[in-house]
C-alpha cells in the first residue's frame, strides 16, 4: 500500500474534509505547493484558490475552494484552517460571476472612496471560484 497523508480541512463554520490522501496541492503565499507523504514540516498562509486532495485507491479526488487561511504540513499530516471553504460542487456560479463583475466595475470606475485592497481581494476570491468551476466541468 502506498504511503498516505492524513488531511484535515476546516473553516470557521464546519469541517470540510477529513481523510487520507496520497498528495495535496494548494495555492500558498509562496506559490503552488504539492505535499506528499514524508514532506518536510512547514506553515504558510494560503491564497484564495483550489485545494486538490488526491484520493487513495479508487476513491474520488476532492476539490475544495478556500478563500485563504493557514496551511500546516507535518510529514504525515496536513491541516488547513480556512477563512472560508466550499467543496467544488457547492460553489454558486451565478454569485461568483456577479461578485467578479461588481469588483471589476469598481476597479474600472475608480471612485476615490474605493478600498482597492478589499475590492481586489473580492475579485481574487470570485476568480478562484470560477476557475475551480471551469476545471471541474472539464473533468
Amino acid at each position: 500500500m502506498a504511503a498516505t497523508l492524513k488531511v484535515d480541512i476546516v473553516s470557521a463554520e464546519k469541517e470540510i474534509f477529513s481523510g487520507e490522501s496520497t498528495m495535496v496541492t494548494a495555492s500558498a503565499q509562496m506559490g503552488e505547493v504539492g505535499i506528499a507523504p514524508g514532506h518536510a514540516p512547514f506553515i504558510t498562509g494560503i491564497k484564495p484558490g483550489e485545494v486538490h486532495v488526491k484520493a487513495v485507491g479508487d476513491a474520488e479526488d476532492v476539490d475544495i475552494y478556500v478563500s485563504g487561511g493557514i496551511l500546516e504540513v507535518q510529514p504525515h499530516h496536513v491541516t488547513i484552517l480556512a477563512d472560508a471553504a466550499l467543496r467544488g460542487d457547492e460553489i454558486d456560479e451565478a454569485a461568483a460571476l456577479k461578485a467578479k463583475e461588481e469588483a471589476e466595475a469598481l476597479l474600472t470606475g475608480a471612485p476615490s472612496e474605493v478600498n482597492y485592497a478589499e475590492v481586489q481581494a473580492r475579485l481574487a476570491e470570485a476568480s478562484a471560484q470560477l476557475s475551480l468551476i471551469k476545471k471541474l466541468r472539464q473533468n
